[in-house]
């Protein structure tokens, strides 16, 4: 059976950690308008191609919230970040979204994310002598790149970095696939938002330097500003995004920078190469998640098929970035590739909220791993590098390395 006749498993698994399943390719020359089905057991509608996919994500009609009745279940047990009623309090559209995406875009501007660049320098630098003190093999993940945007993001959001081990399982219940059942979900994400209830309310007393305590002063919705869950939700949201992609994706980056010694020595090199070497990596990052589902309010046509009403979309921005029809030589990885228009943060006016931040944070961690650990290598070969499962986020467990 040829591949555009088949209702392929979604997420399909790849054979090495940090490379793309063969079916993408395929599904691009073949069937960029694929049918699969889900962990539910709900059917979607997967696009691999670079234009198909930029084209749903910059469609103002088409919403990220699958709450409609006949929308895909993303999970068996439903809830999730996109699926559950707290992904429809953070308005997607319109006035109200151009509104919501003012009033949290000001803490995310490029000036601020460069007065924050010394601050993310120190960190990383700390965070490296505590790696160091306790001696080689040392895992990346847990020893940088998990601390480093949670502390970011606490800071910004006026919460006690403390509580990350909380935070982190709390974020992984919301991006569940297949690992929790129904239960941990919703015990997991009623102690998450009492806990944000309880630190909106100490904020509202004792109003701090941050981004929630400037929420609270721009008034409610009268006013120009939020609701008070709208705020809650936002806090949330930004404590599970701000750290949960980042910190996979700086295990993932250096590991895609040591798979190959040459990569990281004409770092070493040339360390002016940070800022498109970190453009490439979240380019060719094949281990990116789930991709973004978008559910069609209306018939759409995409890629010359149309797409009945109701239609639940996957976009694959991962298979996307590797079109050989928008990036020369697609599966290379250049360390210069200039421009590098990659969907990774999405595209239109549902782009990443918080890509300035995640760009700083990734170019200031390989900044200061090349000026710190220029010996760095991988501790175990590519090939024994364990994906994180379950989670609608890819990653690594663990990145082992030495130095």
């Amino acid at each position: 059976m040829s591949i555009d006749e088949q209702v392929l498993n979604y997420p399909i698994p790849a054979a090495a950690p940090l490379d793309p399943p063969a079916e993408w390719a395929e599904l691009r020359g073949e069937c960029p308008v694929a049918h699969v089905r889900l962990p539910s057991g709900d059917q979607a509608t997967l696009l691999t191609r670079y234009d198909d996919v930029k084209q749903v994500l910059a469609d103002p009609r088409l919403t990220r919230q699958l709450s409609a009745p006949d929308a895909a279940r993303l999970s068996a047990d439903g809830g999730g970040v996109f699926n559950s009623e707290v992904s429809q309090i953070i308005p997607d559209s319109g006035a109200d979204h151009l509104r919501w995406r003012r009033l949290v875009g000001r803490w995310f501007t490029a000036k601020r994310m460069a007065a924050l660049r010394p601050q993310m320098a120190r960190i990383a630098d700390e965070l490296i002598d505590a790696m160091v003190e306790r001696g080689a093999p040392g895992d990346l993940r847990a020893g940088l790149g998990f601390p480093l945007p949670v502390y970011v993001i606490c800071d910004m959001l006026g919460v006690p970095a403390e509580d990350r081990d909380r935070f982190s399982y709390w974020s992984d219940t919301l991006l569940n696939l297949t690992r929790y059942s129904r239960e941990e979900i919703e015990v997991a994400q009623t102690e998450f938002f009492a806990y944000m209830s309880g630190h909106v309310s100490a904020k509202r007393d004792q109003p701090g330097d941050d981004l929630l305590s400037e929420l609270i002063a721009a008034g409610g919705p009268d006013e120009g500003g939020l609701s008070d869950l709208q705020i809650l939700v936002t806090g949330m949201a930004l404590l599970v995004a701000g750290h949960e992609t980042t910190a996979n994706m700086i295990g993932k980056m250096v590991s895609m920078l040591l798979a190959d010694r040459g990569r990281w020595e004409a770092l070493l090199a040339d360390p002016a190469l940070v800022r498109t070497a970190v453009e490439e990596t979240l380019r060719l990052d094949a281990n990116s998640g789930f991709g973004l589902p978008r559910y069609l309010p209306v018939e759409t046509e995409v890629g010359g098929t149309v797409l009945p009403k109701g239609t639940t979309v996957i976009c694959s921005m991962a298979a996307a970035n590797r079109d050989e029809s928008a990036f020369e030589a697609a599966a290379e990885m250049d360390l210069t590739r200039s421009p590098n228009p990659h969907l990774s943060f999405g595209s239109g006016a549902h782009s990443c909220l918080g890509q300035s931040l995640a760009r700083t944070e990734l170019q200031v961690v390989l900044e200061v791993l090349l000026r710190r650990l220029p010996g760095l290598e991988l501790a175990v070969p590519v090939a024994e590098l364990e994906r994180v499962e379950g989670l609608a986020v890819g990653g690594l467990r663990t990145v082992p390395v030495r130095w």
